[in-house]
């Protein structure tokens, strides 16, 4: 894909009910299933990622929903600041895949969690991603002890990096 395919991804902030960010949520938690065996469970409330504490994004590619990305307040501790919003749900549909739309919405979660006042994103991933893992500590993200819902899984990965 060329770089300006990437630019044509359109991000769009959407309520996290929005059918789109819907259908691409079961999709990855159908993901979740294939790879480690059931859903995640982290408890949500979809008032985490109404502005300003979150924000919920859908990207369009050509009119079609190929990825989501969130953040929402988080407040754990992680590189010298407590400022800190986590990464949820990045997703890039497999037909899209592997054309730079996560490094791009990454790009858009941390800019507009930046201009929210957070100075670090942090992120729990699962060592059976390691696509995702490549992508984030190519980005600048490097390990941090775990927090969250799954802090003491053995395959519990998290990452952080400041945005400010």
């Amino acid at each position: 894909m060329t770089a300006a395919e990437v630019r044509a991804l359109e991000i769009v902030r959407v309520d996290y009910g929005h059918p789109d960010a819907m259908r691409l949520i079961e999709e990855v938690q159908a993901e979740y299933v294939a790879r480690y065996g059931g859903r995640d469970e982290t408890p949500l409330d979809p008032l985490m990622f109404a502005p300003p504490e979150g924000s919920f994004f859908v990207g369009y590619l050509h009119g079609d929903a190929v990825a989501t990305g969130a953040w929402r307040k988080e407040g754990v501790e992680a590189l010298g600041t407590t400022r800190t919003a986590e990464v949820k749900r990045m997703y890039v549909v497999p037909r899209a895949q592997r054309a730079g739309h996560a490094r791009r919405m990454l790009a858009h979660l941390e800019a507009t969690a930046r201009a929210a006042g957070f100075e670090a994103m942090v992120l729990e991933t699962g060592d059976r991603q390691p696509e995702a893992i490549a992508m984030y500590t190519s980005s600048g993200y490097e390990p941090i002890p775990g927090f969250g819902y799954y802090r003491d899984s053995p395959v519990n990965r998290c990452f952080a990096r400041r945005i400010d």
